[in-house]
This record gives C-alpha cells, structure tokens and sequence, in this order.
C-alpha cells in the first residue's frame, strides 16, 4: 500500500498544483506499538510526515502516541491547545476518545479517523481497511487451496466489530463448501503468545488439521511455532492476514506453509495524513474534473498477497 501514498504525492506534482502557502499545523494520534501492527502505523506515520515536510515545508506536524485511551485524550487536548487545524487519529478506543474528537470537530479542526473509527460521525473523513474484504478473501483462497475439501481451525482477533466483520464473511464463504469443516474458532487478540497458546490447545485437541486461518500475521507467528514445537506434519497450509514484512517474505521465499497473505496495511496512517494535508490545501484527486468535497469514507482494500506479486508489498525498511 505504499503505491497509495506515492499516488498522492504524484497527484499533487503531476498536476503542478500550486501550494497555498498559509502554514498548516496538523496533530496525528496513534497509540504507542504495543504489537506488530501498531508498530507498523507508528513507521508508516513517520514516513508520511518525513515526505510530505520535504514536500509541503509549511505544514508542521505533531505525532503523539499514547499507551492508552485517557492519554489519548490528554494528548488531544494538547493538540487542540497548540492549534491545530487538522487532527489524525487512530483512537485507543472508540468511545472513550470519541467526546474529545468531538469536541476538535465541533471547534472547527479538520478530523480524519483511521481504523478503529468513533461512536458517532465526528469526523470528515474515514479511513479504514476491507475488514468484510478481509475475511471473504481470506476464504476464498483457503477453500481453492484446499480443493473444497478438509479440516480448519481458526484463531480470530480482539472480539470486536471489525473482528465479527472479518469472521462473519469468512464463514459466509466457507458456508458454500460443504466439504470443508471449521473444527474450532477461538479470538487469539492479535497476539503472538496468544496464538502459540490456543494453537498449541488445538494440535492436541484434534488429531486432523489441514489447514489454519489465523486472521492476523502476528498470530500467524505463534502458530507456526507451536506446529513446529509439536513435531506434526499434517497441516498443509497457513494463512494470516495484514501484510507483514516476515510473513511476506516468507512468501517471496516460497514456504510450503504460508503459500499467500491477505492485506491490512498499516500505511492506511499515511494515507489519512495525505488526505488531511491535500483536503486543508484544497487539492482533491480529480477535482480539476468537477467540483465536489472530499469523500467521507475511504476504504483500504484487502488484497491477496501470493508469489507472483509479493515483492510489490514488501517493505524490507519497515517494523512490521
């Protein structure tokens, strides 16, 4: 998903749009790396800042990370003491961050909402991944690699709605395959020690498995340990979900087990950051065609990451 971020910055020159030169100040609030993921949002929002200060050297940025909802709040309202005229957010936690963002909304601040999104519509735009997408992807690669036949365990995410969505569509698709049995579904909170703990229940809990979803590449991580701890060789493939580097490259590299990813990139950040600075300068993609605002919401697609293409998602430099 870099190309997106690429793609914006491309917009802006290729079109030889003239930069207002008014100084902009925008605040980015993510929460501080506390997994793989996280830490990936945190790289990809340093990125972003770094290009577009090289780019833009009027805009000033402000990146706060917070460990959890109430210094998130906190550091919101510091934003908004500072000045800001845009707010990025990737909120701690929905409805604790959602009366603060509210109140930068209502105040004027030009509020772009990432991922986990808000309680109630305080934001102008939203910038999400295919969590839907995710999951039906996900189920249709399994199934064809399967040949329609055969035994899946599962080990979901944090229980939540973008967990549900993922979930749901999953086995909406695994619905259409009679010859496929879902053995169990566990939430394994996108964690690695978490996933080695439920993985390691199910291998001596089910003498079959063919194959396992773990939804999440930081999970996908204990997985794989836990089956190569147990000495089993009956699982003929494993999929994650997100993109991570290590995962990814394992598929650039042709592993047996992990033969495709499914995308949820963290580089979604960068794209919320682009669309606060071309949205605050006036520069919208297209907009030389018709007139019209900024789209409301902005959906990351879920991409199916397989050895033809890997390298194009491949990013050596990042954390995650």
């Amino acid at each position: 998903m870099k190309k997106i971020l690429v793609a914006l910055l491309m917009v802006l020159m290729v079109a030889g749009t003239a930069m207002a030169a008014d100084h902009l100040k925008i605040g980015v609030s993510i929460p501080t790396a506390d997994h793989g993921w996280t830490g990936g949002i945190n790289w990809w929002a340093q990125k972003a800042i770094k290009d577009w200060k090289a780019l833009d050297p009027d805009v000033e940025f402000f990146l706060v990370t917070a460990a959890s909802p109430a210094e998130q709040v906190g550091q919101v309202e510091d934003l908004m003491v500072k000045g800001i005229d845009a707010l990025v957010i990737l909120a701690h936690d929905s409805a604790p961050l959602t009366p603060v963002v509210k109140e930068a909304y209502d105040s004027g601040i030009f509020v772009v909402s990432i991922d986990r999104g808000l309680t109630e519509p305080v934001q102008n735009i939203y910038v999400a991944g295919d969590n839907p997408g995710l999951g039906q992807v996900s189920g249709q690669w399994l199934a064809k690699a399967l040949g329609g036949k055969g035994k899946i365990v599962v080990l979901e995410g944090i229980p939540c709605v973008i967990n549900t969505e993922r979930v749901d569509a999953f086995d909406a698709v695994m619905a259409e395959y009679p010859g496929i049995e879902i053995l169990d579904s566990q939430p394994a909170y996108w964690s690695t020690q978490k996933g080695l703990e439920i993985m390691e229940n199910y291998l001596q809990k089910y003498p079959q498995i063919d194959a396992v979803w773990a939804q999440d590449d930081d999970v996908l991580k204990g997985v794989l340990q836990a089956y190569k701890e147990s000495g089993r060789t009956d699982i003929k493939i494993m999929l994650g979900g997100a993109g991570s580097k290590d995962i990814i490259k394992m598929v650039i590299d042709g592993d047996p087990l992990v033969q495709a990813d499914v995308t949820y990139p963290p580089s979604m950040i960068a794209t919320g950051i682009s669309a606060a600075v071309m949205a605050m300068r006036g520069d919208m993609p297209g907009s030389w065609y018709y007139q019209h605002q900024w789209p409301s919401k902005i959906i990351v697609p879920a991409e199916l990451v397989t050895p033809e293409n890997a390298a194009n998602y491949y990013e050596p430099d990042s954390i995650y």
